[in-house]
């Protein structure tokens, strides 16, 4: 399977050039902001660290071994890029336990930050958001038209797609979900099955996006839709609200989409969002059994992602950009918008 991001719409009227993003690690910096101070006592350790070409599941892996833990007790807000360097925070569960020297972890690609007791367990997604620093190399294009779509995407942010990461290389978790669906994959660990489950529903929730995308409307009201507030999970159904359009714009609000699975207590859209949604993912229904028979619950999610205190400089064939994103938003969906 080719790249499942490759083909999805983009909102501004297309790209402004090429260029080459994540050359180096270098060129792809991160800083996880948790919107927490550690208590400084309790069974937890927090430890911040700042890793270079390692995945997180690689530097959870190293934690677990060196404090002497079982895998499940060392956690993470969430998972961070291999090809990158980033500034993220792990929770050991050490009750009643003396810590071990966290140095014995430093190398050539790892240092150790911080190291504090905390009273909770950091579970996923339980975090503010990101902080990103990035480089795109060897720029070649309109640079009238890259001032444009950074305006534009400071004013109007992108949408919310999930980004390639999420589907593994080509598109490969996406496969393993078409297999466990059809009954062809029996025993599974546990984790490797969350991750093909989640592209799944990723990947529907794309689906929508693209549509709402195409017909101009995935920042913009239908009747019926659900709406989310920014940097929040609370929701609510759009009802009559004369500020309700203003705000959207403003991006105090986003429209959701589904994250498909069984009934839960997610609200549903109605009325012309509902039908949007039907039409769109009615040749689908096989992968949405799937999420249904394997348990996952409906949800929601942002259509529409802000993108916060952008800055960028264009140097010669250079371009740098800094900017902040939600919990769960991937800077390479705001490249995508600038770069082919």
């Amino acid at each position: 399977m080719s790249d499942p991001v490759a083909g999805l719409p983009r909102a501004w009227g297309g790209p402004a050039g090429t260029g080459s993003l994540r050359a180096t690690a270098e060129d792809f910096q991160v800083v996880e902001d948790l919107g927490l101070e550690p208590s400084g006592e309790g069974e937890h350790v927090l430890l911040r660290i700042r890793k270079r070409n390692l995945n997180t599941a690689e530097v959870a892996g190293h934690i677990a071994r060196l404090a002497g833990v079982r895998p499940r007790d060392v956690s993470y807000a969430g998972l961070k890029d291999r090809v990158a360097i980033t500034t993220q925070t792990f929770s050991i569960h050490l009750p009643g336990k003396a810590e071990p020297d966290w140095t014995a972890l430093e190398g050539d690609n790892l240092q150790v930050l911080d190291a504090q007791r905390h009273h909770r367990k950091l579970r996923r997604g339980a975090l503010r958001g990101n902080h990103f620093q990035l480089r795109v190399h060897d720029f070649q294009g309109d640079a009238a038209r890259l001032q444009q779509r950074l305006e534009q995407i400071a004013a109007g942010g992108v949408p919310n797609y999930f980004g390639s990461q999420r589907f593994g290389r080509e598109g490969g978790n996406l496969e393993h979900a078409r297999a466990l669906f059809a009954g062809q994959r029996k025993k599974v660990r546990r984790d490797k099955r969350s991750i093909w489950l989640s592209a799944a529903r990723s990947w529907l929730f794309n689906q929508v996006l693209a549509e709402r995308v195409r017909q101009g409307n995935w920042n913009r009201l239908l009747e019926g839709d659900v709406m989310q507030l920014a940097g929040s999970s609370s929701q609510f159904r759009a009802g009559y609200d004369a500020n309700l359009a203003e705000r959207l714009e403003r991006q105090d609000v986003h429209v959701t989409g589904p994250l498909c699975g069984r009934p839960g207590r997610a609200l549903i859209p109605k009325g012309m969002a509902l039908e949007l949604e039907q039409t769109t993912l009615a040749s689908q229904q096989v992968w949405i059994e799937g999420l249904q028979r394997f348990g996952l619950e409906q949800d929601r999610r942002a259509l529409g992602m802000r993108v916060m205190d952008l800055q960028w400089d264009l140097q010669g064939a250079d371009l740098e950009a800094e900017f902040r994103l939600g919990s769960g938003s991937y800077a390479t969906m705001v490249m995508r918008e600038l770069l082919y």
